[in-house]
């Protein structure tokens, strides 16, 4: 590390006092110092610089440049990190010159830092005598030339590596990201899977305490199998959905079905409708229709718990693959992904986050065609990023509003062109300052510790490179809405993980 504030002392010395110490730099090994002098006409004087250890010769910017060569000591050429830690670059011990590179490539100012990593003495050329020692002396001009070249590549080489090592990690931050929320969820799920076991036995063992009819028997084994299915109905909007939930809680606590607004919904979400229990009710009395109808619902929770950690674990299987397939550039089939499954999917991953803030979502879903062409997961990642983002912008007893439609190509189109997907959250909004930074990667506004800067940036990358779509925004406290702009015409590009709000 360099110690500012070392001493320094410099001064002016005929050039016919170093000669000797001239002839023993590697510079001067081809060169006769007798011609070097003559040679250098206009140069009878050159400065001397003694520094203590740690003394900074050069800081990072100064914009007056000198070429150095080393009569004692050691110099080392430091690179100042965002952190305020120092990289070694490189070291010029005695017998050695530097400085050439800013003054050759025409850099207005110094890279690195320069500091003495032991007490030295050097001689420095000012930027006009450096050009006349150039010209004046081809063998100086050949060594110079030559360090120039092979400290150009060793920069170019660490610059490489230093990239492979910002991509490696922007990958492995954006991965880690993406797979919080669904290892999150797993988790919470089956967590209280564990409890609805313990329920459902609870309601087993009531109602095998009563003797079944094969009538019984058989509607029970058409509900089982119904419940076991599928994971998850087709997807309704908000007020569809709404109305089939009140409708069926209203018919149970008619038929006198205890936790009839817990059941009503649980039962709509993975299907059910009146019909198909008509056979309960005809078949039980009113006690039993009870319980067989809360055994219903405990074994419904349960599937779509386990439903929700089957969809959390493929999540995360897929960012591997999607790690793998960046890594090995392999491809994945194209299929044909429904938008509005794919964000009721999304909705059930960050169910329990929007329960924590008691947040409510109104979901208009009228695009129509809704499906699109695509390989692995990378939708899913868009709206995890937008809705989670959505869902920590929002106050407590807030709303989001999803909405979805088509779009004509041009205006004299009569097929749709696009499809779009808007989400709406009445948090505080983006400060205007920063709504043209927040697809930058690592750029945040969200508290130190609370956001990566990486899913806005994974977003953007996903809708315009992968589908050819847009991404837009517009902010004012009270209004946030994102609209993302996906090409019906045309499947995703490639599988690309996030790199890496």
């Amino acid at each position: 590390m360099s110690l500012e504030g070392q001493p320094i002392e410099i001064e002016s010395v005929p050039l016919r006092e170093v000669v000797e110490q001239l002839r023993q730099t590697r510079i001067f090994a081809e060169t006769d110092p007798e011609v070097f002098i003559h040679a250098l006409r206009s140069v009878d004087r050159v400065e001397r610089v003694t520094a203590k250890a740690g003394a900074v010769l050069v800081s990072r910017g100064d914009l007056k440049r000198f070429y150095w060569l080393v009569f004692e000591g050691e110099m080392r050429a430091e690179r100042q990190e965002p952190d305020g830690s120092s990289t070694l670059v490189g070291v010029a011990g005695a017998g050695e010159g530097f400085g050439e590179t800013p003054l050759l490539t025409g850099k207005a100012h110094t890279a690195f830092a320069i500091v003495a990593a032991q007490d030295s003495v050097l001689l420095r050329f000012a930027e006009e005598e450096f050009w006349e020692l150039l010209a004046c002396c081809p063998g100086v001009r050949k060594v110079i030339l030559a360090n120039m070249a092979q400290r150009m590549y060793a920069y170019q080489v660490e610059a490489l590596h230093r990239e492979k090592l910002v991509s490696l990690g922007t990958l492995a931050a954006g991965l880690m990201h993406e797979l919080h929320n669904p290892g999150s969820a797993a988790k919470r799920a089956a967590s209280q899977l564990r409890q609805n076991l313990l329920r459902l036995q609870e309601v087993s063992l009531r109602s095998s305490a009563k003797p079944k009819t094969p009538g019984q028997l058989e509607c029970m084994r058409g509900l089982l199998e119904h419940a076991v299915r599928g994971c998850h109905a087709p997807a309704l909007s908000t007020l569809e959905q709404s109305d089939a939930e009140e409708a069926m809680s209203e018919w149970l606590q008619s038929a006198g079905v205890e936790n009839a607004f817990t059941i009503g919904p649980a039962l709509v979400e993975i299907g059910f409708d009146r019909q198909q229990l008509a056979c309960a009710s005809a078949e039980f009395d009113a006690c039993s229709f009870s319980d067989a109808l809360n055994w219903l619902e405990a074994l419904v929770s349960s599937v779509s718990l386990v439903c929700a950690i089957e969809e959390s674990i493929a999540r995360i299987s897929d960012l591997v693959m999607a790690v793998k397939k960046f890594a090995y550039d392999e491809r994945s089939p194209a299929k044909e992904l429904d938008v509005h499954d794919s964000l009721q999917s999304t909705l059930t991953i960050l169910g329990h986050k929007l329960r924590l803030k008691q947040v409510t979502v109104e979901k208009r879903f009228a695009a129509s065609p809704s499906t699109i062409h695509t390989r692995g997961s990378a939708l899913s990642q868009v709206w995890t990023n937008l809705i989670d983002n959505a869902v920590d912008a929002s106050p407590q007893n807030a709303q989001i509003e999803i909405a979805t439609w088509t779009e004509n190509e041009s205006e004299e189109g009569t097929e749709p062109g696009w499809l779009v997907v808007s989400i709406l959250d009445h948090g505080s909004g983006i400060p205007p300052e920063a709504l043209g930074r927040i697809f930058e990667p690592f750029f945040t506004t969200k508290p130190q510790g609370s956001g990566t800067g990486l899913g806005l940036e994974i977003v953007y990358r996903i809708v315009t490179q992968k589908f050819g779509g847009t991404i837009d925004v517009k902010s004012e406290p009270g209004n946030t809405r994102f609209v993302v702009r996906l090409p019906l015409n045309s499947g995703a590009k490639g599988e690309s993980p996030a790199k890496a709000g």
